[in-house]
């Protein structure tokens, strides 16, 4: 296969990258993964006989956008989480997971040209690694700006040179933040959206870990547009059951935003695009109308984070995430602390490099490792047991 030239200089997906590290070494202990983040917990005990019951309709081609029941869940959900209030029926479309929908996104919504030349796609770095692929797609400039510990690993795009903001058509944006579980703030959002109206660019708000949090939920994108008065068409948020109900299979989440957005999003999908299944559709209308289950699942991840608190005591540099489910642990060198850590404990890490993009010689990730605390908490308690007696004593 031939891929086109702008793809030459992107490397390996992470998880292949680590197999190639780490799979010609034999595990040095019994084996605890640490690596991908999928969910562990139990999902919903109702999602069974909501999908038993809907069977038949796998017979069905369903509507593009998703259901009437399934948009009014999502804009129930949204305003009883932030308080925001849209007209789902044309401001939200169902989505196979964010994923899908943060790539479509992009190729729906971004000019071939902006100002006249390349346009400019804003992401942080490091960075789910969709939004860079997006970019390269449409043929937009990638510009990776750094989230580090001296900016509390969130980007600030507002110290880029003037010239790159004003080709700047789309700007991304993770909270709680993969790697790192850094929140955006009230005043971080707004500060953004200024920036936005400033230099004329949109919003792409990954606010899939919104539900995992340590001390207080999250500020949204859309409850802070709402607060400012900022244009709906300039912001989109993107939402997942993955992360917020142990329901990573499911694929399944929404994007929603000004009604003029959505429409062109709505348009890509019925060309180029899949809508969920029917019975995916019906799970997910009862799903995003129960809290119950997402109160129990983040009481299981605050007792991680405190117990990773405790394990990792101590160890320089470490801070504990304010949302997700993610440790960033800093290193010497990524890779040759996984590398170690494998072949001397069995203990399955990604090394922070893989997340990231060297920019004028400086990768961000490089001095880390990402650490899932996914698994049951007593092996993620003797998996970060094991990673602190290898990497720091």
């Amino acid at each position: 296969m031939v891929f086109p030239e702008r793809f030459s200089n992107l490397p390996d997906y992470a998880f292949p990258r680590l197999r190639k590290l780490l799979d010609v070494h034999p595990a040095g202990g019994e084996v605890i993964h640490m690596t991908i983040g999928e969910p562990q917990h139990p999902m919903p005990d109702f999602i069974g006989p909501i999908l038993a019951e809907s069977l038949a309709e796998f017979g069905k081609y369903p509507p593009n956008e998703g259901t009437p029941e399934l948009l009014a869940a999502i804009g129930d959900w949204l305003h009883r989480r932030y308080g925001v209030r849209i007209d789902a029926a044309e401001q939200a479309m169902a989505l196979n997971g964010t994923r899908e929908g943060l790539f479509n996104a992009l190729l729906a919504l971004c000019p071939e040209k902006k100002g006249g030349k390349r346009p400019v796609v804003l992401m942080p770095n490091p960075f789910y690694q969709v939004y860079a692929v997006a970019a390269l797609t449409i043929g937009a400039e990638p510009v990776y700006v750094p989230a580090t510990a001296d900016n509390g690993f969130l980007p600030d795009f507002g110290l880029l040179p003037s010239d790159i903001l004003e080709r700047t058509a789309v700007a991304y944006l993770c909270s709680p933040s993969n790697p790192q579980g850094a929140v955006a703030s009230r005043d971080y959002w707004a500060g953004l959206l200024r920036l936005a109206e400033k230099h004329d660019f949109r919003i792409f708000a990954d606010e899939c870990y919104s539900e995992i949090w340590r001390t207080a939920p999250p500020p949204g994108v859309l409850e802070v547009a709402q607060e400012t008065g900022a244009d709906a068409e300039r912001v989109l948020t993107f939402h997942s059951l993955s992360k917020r109900s142990n329901l990573p299979g499911l694929r399944s989440g929404f994007v929603a935003g000004g009604p003029g957005s959505i429409a062109r999003i709505r348009q890509l999908r019925a060309y180029a695009g899949a809508p969920l299944p029917l019975p995916i559709q019906r799970v997910s209308e009862r799903v995003w109308a129960d809290e119950a289950h997402v109160e129990a699942n983040r009481a299981l991840y605050q007792e991680k984070y405190a117990a990773a608190d405790e394990i990792l005591e101590g160890v320089p540099g470490y801070e504990g995430p304010e949302g997700g489910f993610f440790l960033w642990l800093p290193v010497e060198d990524g890779e040759a602390a996984a590398l170690k850590l494998w072949r001397e404990t069995g203990v399955r890490v990604l090394p922070g490099g893989y997340l990231s993009r060297e920019v004028e010689g400086f990768n961000p990730g490089q001095g880390y490792i990402r650490v899932a605390m996914v698994a049951p908490l007593e092996d993620m308690g003797r998996g970060l047991s094991r990673l602190r007696d290898c990497l720091y004593n």
